[in-house]
């Protein structure tokens, strides 16, 4: 049997936390949340700036809106959930998370904020 052509040889896997909502997120008041918010945006900067962090940002129009933001790591997917644990958003309860690893294409993203690899280059594993 002949491979797919629009099946790549090759993949580059990243690790990404998806951030959501919890249906029992703590009430705040808009100060209370202010402040988390802007203690939230400083973690995840002072992440960027440590290399560990190479994409992020918040969800705009999504079908759940429980769906909240979606960063992409530099690390595994354990080292990127501890980093998630320490976030002040996710401590106080307002934000969890999921970890998971994507699979993309080889060569089908660049990170040019950062001077380190970024993700694992592998093949699909044979069934």
């Amino acid at each position: 049997m002949s491979r797919d052509p629009n099946i790549p040889d090759a993949f580059d896997v990243y690790t990404i936390v998806v951030l959501r909502r919890p249906a029992d997120a703590p009430e705040m008041s808009d100060e209370e949340l202010d402040v988390l918010q802007a203690r939230h945006l400083a973690y995840r900067a002072e992440l960027g700036r440590q290399g560990a962090l190479v994409a992020n940002g918040p969800f705009d129009r999504q079908s759940d809106p429980s769906y909240r933001g979606m960063s992409i790591f530099a690390c595994d997917p354990v080292e990127a959930a501890r980093l998630s644990d320490g976030d002040p958003s996710v401590m106080a309860g307002r934000l969890v998370y999921d970890v998971m690893e994507w699979w993309v294409g080889a060569g089908s993203l660049a990170f040019p904020r950062t001077d380190r690899p970024v993700g694992d280059r592998r093949s699909m594993p044979d069934d």
